[in-house]
């Protein structure tokens, strides 16, 4: 069951950024700090009490009076509008209501979404509840009444946030089937590769209604195997607003790859691998999922003896962050190695799931620690007791050290290359956690 989403949604300077980053401060899940990757964050994962939903920061929303202008709020919102489950519309009582929320309100009103009205700033109850009364004005529902700045009234706005999450409800006869997101810029080729499959002899399809916020998944039955596809190629809008358009795109990106298993990432072979294509990937790679890199277009290039050997290290460099990732050449318009990315497939899935048993993890350990010994500090040395798997999709590691402060990265990202030099985990990213046990039993 993928996290509930929740957008904020808002005019500039009322407040929007400083109550996104109070929620996801000290509550934020960030699985590797990768540089480079992501930097202009605008999702987070929040936890309030038992409950954990992906909170969006959809950016200033300006309807002024230019043309251009209006139409990014109206691109934006929507987008906010389409994908969540919850909407936070965020005022400000110091500015009262202005014409530009009203706008705004209308739209959120036709969406039928549960959206909750939160007049910020508040640092006085005394001083601005009869202001705060003014927003019933916008027909959408009670105000809350929150300071984000002096954490002010959250609980309250929270509390109600969540009773309009979805309840928890899985289908159970699709939830061995493996679900793949395909992602990628606009254009790449996302629609296309889902209609090859579709008009494919031995593919069988079916539709799953309203399992998706943005599109219809595709279940596809490949040589005696189901699947189900989750295309976001409805990321694809608009045109001179490119660079909008391109952060919000990553919202989608997001809700997909939370519910997929692996995540095959399009990049166009005529074009090569580009900073957003990084940072579309570093999504997948975040939420610890399979990842493909599907080069497409491949028919598309002139070829000599060396091209996929230069497409193959321009990637590794771009994406240096996640090594372990597959790449596939393909052609989705003629089904070029569609074959081929299918067999990717079901490695990844394999070994997404894949567990070691510990006596077998800890012989690895052993020879690992053995061949280089593990770093010291001030006198003081790092000592391993042992390692066990705790989870899979991602493949997840608990190592038992004495202190975790020796615990280098660079240690950790050693014992990772020797867990892969035996098993391989070819498309997973593996987790590793670190925890201390005293010397003494």
């Amino acid at each position: 069951m993928s996290k509930p989403v929740v957008a904020i949604v808002g005019r500039p300077n009322v407040g929007k950024s400083t109550l996104f980053n109070v929620l996801a401060g000290g509550r934020i899940s960030i699985v590797q700090d990768t540089p480079g990757v992501t930097r202009d964050r605008i999702y987070a994962d929040v936890t309030w009490l038992d409950r954990t939903f992906t909170m969006i920061d959809t950016g200033g929303i300006e309807p002024d009076s230019s043309d251009l202008i209006l139409a990014q709020m109206r691109e934006q919102a929507q987008i906010a509008i389409d994908t969540a489950d919850v909407i936070i519309f965020i005022t400000d009582v110091r500015q009262g209501l202005v014409d530009a929320d009203a706008k705004v309100a209308d739209m959120l009103r036709r969406s039928h979404k549960p959206v909750i009205l939160v007049v910020n700033k508040v640092d006085s109850f005394q001083k601005y509840m009869m202001d705060v009364y003014e927003f019933y004005n916008l027909g959408i529902g009670e105000p809350f009444a929150i300071s984000a700045a002096n954490r002010q009234g959250l609980g309250d706005m929270l509390d109600e946030v969540v009773k309009h999450f979805p309840e928890d409800s899985t289908d159970g006869e699709d939830d061995d089937i493996p679900k793949i997101a395909i992602v990628g810029k606009p254009n790449v080729g996302k629609s296309s590769l889902v209609n090859k499959l579709l008009g494919e002899d031995r593919v069988i399809v079916s539709d799953i209604a309203g399992t998706t916020r943005d599109a219809v998944d595709t279940k596809v039955t490949w040589e005696g195997r189901d699947y189900v596809f989750i295309d976001t190629a409805g990321l694809r809008r608009k045109k001179n607003i490119k660079e909008e358009i391109e952060r919000y795109s990553v919202i989608r990106t997001v809700t997909a790859v939370e519910r997929a298993d692996v995540v095959v990432v399009m990049i166009d072979a005529s074009e090569g691998v580009t900073e957003q294509d990084a940072k579309i990937a570093g999504v997948a790679h975040e939420n610890g999922k399979g990842v493909i890199i599907a080069v497409n277009k491949w028919d598309a290039i002139v070829k000599d003896d060396k091209t996929i050997y230069k497409h193959t290290n321009k990637i590794r460099e771009v994406l240096s962050f996640m090594p372990y990732a597959e790449i596939v050449f393909i052609s989705a318009k003629t089904g070029l190695r569609i074959s081929r990315l299918f067999e990717t497939l079901d490695a990844v899935i394999e070994n997404q799931n894949m567990r070691i048993q510990t006596g077998v993890l800890n012989e690895i350990l052993s020879e690992a620690v053995a061949m280089q010994q593990p770093p010291s500090d001030r006198g003081r040395r790092l000592k391993i007791f042992y390692m066990t798997q705790v989870a899979v999709k991602p493949p997840t590691f608990v190592i038992f050290v004495n202190d975790k402060e020796l615990m280098h990265f660079s240690y950790t990202r050693y014992i990772e290359n020797k867990i892969r030099d035996a098993f391989d985990f070819g498309g997973t990213p593996l987790k590793f956690i670190v925890r201390e046990r005293g010397e003494k039993e």
